[in-house]
């Protein structure tokens, strides 16, 4: 469950902010709303692909009523992927409350999930028992996951 919880956390940070940048308006109107709903709606079928595959590849069971509680498990399981991408889904909406500008809201939400980013490859590295040296070095690189979405976002734009 903590591996699952952590995996989530990482993966939906992760693809919020690709979303994030990927839905970018270049010269059309921002629609904050939009891009929140957007970002739901691909972590939910992000979560459920991947809940899915795993339960295919490594449930092979006879009875049909065990198979669909386990299914049901394993769906339950991937939560942390959709509230890994809240943070980025807020700030959009705060910003179409607010009327914030979207290249001062992408900025900011690249720069935030590369802040979470740091955070969970930290505390992950913690809750495995390393140093607090080598625990912020791996939430670095971690953190570099974000710094790279924000380079290239900023080299494709």
């Amino acid at each position: 469950m903590q591996q699952n919880w952590l995996f989530g956390g990482v993966y939906g940070t992760v693809l919020s902010s690709a979303l994030l940048a990927a839905l970018h308006s270049e010269g059309t109107p921002f629609t904050p709303y939009y891009n929140a709903a957007w970002i739901l709606v691909t972590a939910g079928t992000a979560a459920l692909a991947h809940a899915y595959a795993h339960h295919m590849s490594s449930h092979r069971q006879n009875g049909g009523g065990q198979r669909w509680r386990r299914l049901g498990v394993t769906l339950a399981d991937e939560w942390p992927v959709i509230i890994a991408c809240m943070p980025t889904v807020l700030l959009l909406v705060v910003a179409g409350l607010a009327g914030w500008a979207e290249k001062d809201v992408t900025s900011a939400g690249l720069l935030l999930n590369t802040a979470l980013l740091f955070g969970w490859g930290t505390f992950a590295a913690l809750r495995e028992g390393y140093r607090r040296r080598s625990a912020a070095l791996i939430g670095g690189a971690d953190a570099a996951i974000g710094l790279l979405i924000a380079g290239a976002n900023a080299v494709i734009k």
